[in-house]
């Protein structure tokens, strides 16, 4: 299995010498693993709404970049079919975000992940489902399938 997580951290490294929109964000990926991935980000003053809160749809980018990246540990190119979100708190300037993101269910080209947002505290923020498609192709072009 260590293997696996290895490869795993290797696509990821991969993936986010390219991710443009997690750079710009701050999102990091701090763990990798098959079909797991958990990504943090401090919520800037950029990042509010008019509420002084954080915006709903940089919590979801945060929730899709961590979908994004267990989907695709294996190397093989997939994309989302349909996500949605439920909010469950509402989050200030300068909290550090958690998303990690699980495979539910996997089965031909298509998958499930969930998606857990918590804030420092460890208080639930946002629960996130992604459904995902395997297109043709690599995630990381070049790379294989660690095998």
């Amino acid at each position: 299995m260590t293997g696996d997580n290895d490869f795993a951290k290797t696509v990821a490294k991969g993936m986010y010498a390219q991710d443009n929109a997690a750079q710009a964000l701050g999102i990091r990926i701090e763990e990798m693993r098959p079909h797991y991935a958990l990504a943090r980000m401090i919520v800037r003053d950029d990042m509010l709404n008019s509420h002084g809160v954080c915006h709903g749809g940089i919590i979801f980018t945060l929730a899709d970049t961590a979908f994004a990246y267990a989907s695709n540990s294996e190397n093989k190119a997939t994309l989302a079919v349909s996500c949605n979100i439920n909010f469950a708190a509402a989050v200030p300037a300068g909290a550090e975000l958690t998303a990690v993101a699980e495979k539910k269910s996997r089965g031909g080209r298509t998958g499930i992940y969930d998606v857990t947002v918590t804030d420092g505290a460890g208080k639930t923020v946002a629960l996130f489902r992604g459904n995902s498609y395997q297109v043709r192709g690599e995630s990381v072009p070049g790379l294989g399938d660690g095998n």
